[in-house]
């Protein structure tokens, strides 16, 4: 494996970890749903890389799931969710935005400080992919617990599964059956997530989180 075939996956990888980022700093529910596009365009293109220079083809199945599903049906979808149900397009953190931003660099640090040392005996490649991988799978999930909107945080889940994806390709790859798999679970979940979705709007005519605590609390 020559010294291309780690740059550019480390860059691909990379690049994932700072459209997170971005993905964090959007208080836009549209601009947040066309970054997360940009992400799954981004693991499809790592997952295809990592296809190229392990000699996997299956894996050029998961990209093109990936690119299919993630990167065009699911934003699309999303944005067609939103326009009906009418949701406010603002994206309303619970904490600061500055506060956020150093939790997530706080987290890829975590990340990078202990997956390095538990990954010794793995490749490099191998090592440092998976570093960046659980970084993703962390800033999803911090995407989760710092937004108050329903949709938003699917984009979070949705984004923290795109980091395992890429752990998986980076630890040499995972069985075709898994993939396919992988594919209709999120296709079921997303149906489930946009059928919940309309009943809470027609519920509650929020999706809001915090709202939707305010309604709790009055019930009891």
């Amino acid at each position: 494996m020559g010294r291309l075939d780690f740059e550019v996956a480390h860059f691909l990888a990379g690049l994932m970890v700072l459209i997170s980022f971005l993905m964090l700093y959007q208080d836009r529910l549209y601009s947040l749903l066309n970054i997360f596009a940009l992400h799954a365009v981004a693991l499809a293109m790592a997952v295809a890389w990592q296809a190229q220079i392990q000699d996997a083809p299956h894996l050029y199945i998961t990209a093109a799931i990936a690119l299919l599903f993630k990167a065009m049906i699911i934003p699309y979808s999303l944005h067609r969710l939103i326009q009906r149900l009418g949701i406010h397009r603002e994206v309303e953190p619970v904490a600061g935005l500055g506060v956020t931003m150093v939790l997530g660099l706080a987290l890829v640090a975590l990340s990078i400080s202990v997956m390095l040392p538990v990954t010794a005996a793995a490749g490099t490649l191998a090592r440092e992919d998976l570093a960046f991988a659980l970084s993703v799978v962390l800033l999803g999930l911090l995407m989760m617990i710092t937004r108050r909107n329903a949709v938003s945080q699917v984009v979070g889940f949705m984004s923290l599964e795109n980091g395992l994806i890429l752990a998986a390709a980076g630890a040499q790859g995972m069985p075709l059956v898994v993939e396919i798999s992988v594919a209709f679970s999120i296709l079921i979940a997303f149906i489930v997530i946009g059928v919940f979705l309309f009943r809470i709007r027609e519920r509650f005519d929020t999706v809001d989180v915090a709202a939707l605590d305010r309604f709790r609390g009055e019930r009891r």
